[in-house]
């Protein structure tokens, strides 16, 4: 049975302890054993190194230097990572060896919560098999992102809020490769109550069974 570790903390607005709970289940759904935990040592500890899979749910706080590294190398040897929204695109944004494991930063999201709408770009994956284009309301996360990501889904900002993003298209949801390990990013999910929406969580669960240790 696959282990995966959720990791909650940071900025109270995402609701971090909350969504870890919820991702929790939809990864019991899928047959994994969950730890979820609200203590930020895990990341130096051997628990660590047993898990296939680690959700941080965490927005800002820091990481040791020597924790981002063996983070890394953990990936690299086939930890899968993956996170959703704030997960991954705003945790530890003052690492390096995090942000280029993670492979996405966040920096704007114009208007706030907004109405925006999802393009599904690659409805031949398994992770978005049968999902159709839909309408969202959220954050509409400006990203900078790796170059070797997996676009899975796309959102065009229309320049209402920030003439300069105007007709840019941006990842919602993709995926990519790092050494052995695999991550997962979807962009949707700023509070639980998202996870109400038919597509966001159907999304994440199948992206993080595909991000877990093969």
């Amino acid at each position: 049975m696959r282990k995966a570790l959720v990791v909650w903390g940071g900025w109270q607005g995402h609701e971090p302890e909350q969504c870890a709970h919820i991702v929790a289940d939809l990864l019991r759904e899928d047959d994994f054993t969950v730890e979820v935990t609200g203590d930020l040592g895990v990341f130096g500890s051997p628990t660590l190194a047993k898990a296939d899979l680690l959700v941080p749910i965490i927005t800002g706080e820091k990481l040791e230097k020597e924790h981002a590294t063996a983070l890394v190398e953990a990936v690299r040897g086939g930890l899968g990572l993956a996170g959703h929204h704030g997960a991954l695109a705003t945790s530890f944004k003052e690492s390096a060896p995090f942000r280029y494991v993670s492979g996405v930063t966040w920096v704007a999201h114009p208007g706030n919560i907004i109405d925006f709408r999802v393009a599904i770009t690659r409805q031949d994956d398994p992770v978005m098999e049968g999902i159709p284009d839909f309408d969202y309301r959220s954050e509409q996360y400006y990203l900078h992102y790796d170059p070797t990501v997996e676009i899975l889904a796309t959102t065009t900002f229309t320049g209402a809020y920030d003439p300069a993003a105007r007709n840019i298209v941006m990842p919602v949801v993709f995926k990519r490769h790092f050494g052995a390990g695999r991550i997962f990013y979807s962009a949707l999910g700023h509070v639980a109550a998202e996870f109400d929406h038919p597509y966001m969580p159907l999304i994440l669960r199948r992206g993080l069974s595909w991000a877990a240790r093969q």
